[in-house]
């Protein structure tokens, strides 16, 4: 069933979302709309995809969660405070504990920040995303699966449960002095600022890509906690000796902050954008390439 295309532009229903797009060598499968004004068509749909699935006729393609922007914001708030509260708790802890070795020390705090994005994940996925990273906010932004309007929203309310989480982390552990600077991201001995820099990015950006693949990939939180999580807690045991692996701005930010140890943030908020940044664009390309070959769209031209 359907209309012969018009010439008009042509559109295909991706993840909830409408995207320009060349008009399929193959006309069979698709239904074919003739639309007068095609970009108004365009934002009445994403209008109702917007309000929710209850509003709206289109079967839901998108994972993507449609709680009020007000959860969305508290959910990162809340996640990013667990996320600051025991990661660099867990590292302040840690240096305070006697006969562990270096090793040891490194798989606790691995550990400690591979779980509690495991657990928000699971616990807040659904509301949010639980991105509970500025650099992950950004490459959902680039990718195009978290909306522009939410971006600043969802990096200042980030941005506060990191503050928040450094400073009860420094409420807790204040009789103690100031151990490891309250977990603040240190460069080890030997790693060049750019060399600290590229690390940050790299491992960034395979962060980021993990969360695109248990997207696409895996369908149940659970088994998404766990790509993520895991891929953290690899990451770590790489990099933690040589830049602490931070891969998170905020992670890095509200400590310092707390701490007074400034040396080198910039470091810690560069790199992780920068790899943020080109996680979105590589699955932006990558997923536009997938588009042209044919996968499983609507088409409205």
């Amino acid at each position: 069933m359907g209309w012969k295309p018009t010439g008009r532009p042509c559109y295909v229903l991706d993840q909830a979302r409408l995207r320009p797009h060349e008009p399929p060598a193959s006309t069979s499968g698709f239904i074919y709309l003739t639309i007068p004004n095609p970009w108004a068509a365009r934002f009445a749909i994403e209008e109702e995809f917007r309000h929710g699935p209850q509003n709206c006729n289109i079967p839901l393609l998108s994972s993507h969660p449609h709680a009020s922007r007000r959860a969305r914001c508290l959910s990162e708030l809340l996640g990013t405070y667990l996320l600051v509260l025991i990661g660099p708790g867990t590292v302040a802890a840690v240096s305070l504990a006697q006969g562990i070795t270096a090793f040891e020390a490194l798989l606790i705090i691995g550990f400690a920040f591979g779980a509690t994005v495991a657990i928000v994940i699971l616990l807040l996925g659904r509301i949010s995303g639980a991105h509970i990273n500025p650099a992950v906010t950004l490459a959902h932004t680039i990718a195009g699966k978290t909306s522009l309007e939410m971006f600043l929203p969802y990096i200042s309310f980030q941005v506060l449960g990191g503050l928040l989480g450094a400073f009860t982390v420094k409420l807790i552990f204040s009789q103690f002095g100031s151990p490891a600077d309250l977990g603040t991201t240190k460069l080890a001995s030997g790693v060049s600022l750019p060399v600290g820099t590229l690390l940050e990015a790299v491992g960034t950006f395979v962060l980021a890509m993990s969360g695109f693949v248990a997207s696409l990939r895996v369908h149940k939180k659970p088994g998404e906690a766990a790509l993520i999580g895991s891929t953290l807690f690899v990451i770590i045991l790489a990099l933690g000796p040589l830049t602490n692996a931070s891969l998170n701005p905020v992670r890095s930010l509200g400590p310092a902050l707390a701490s007074g140890y400034l040396t080198n943030l910039y470091v810690y908020l560069i790199g992780p954008l920068v790899g943020g940044l080109i996680a979105g664009l590589v699955f932006r390309f990558f997923e536009r390439s997938r588009i042209g070959q044919g996968s499983r769209i609507v088409c409205l031209c």
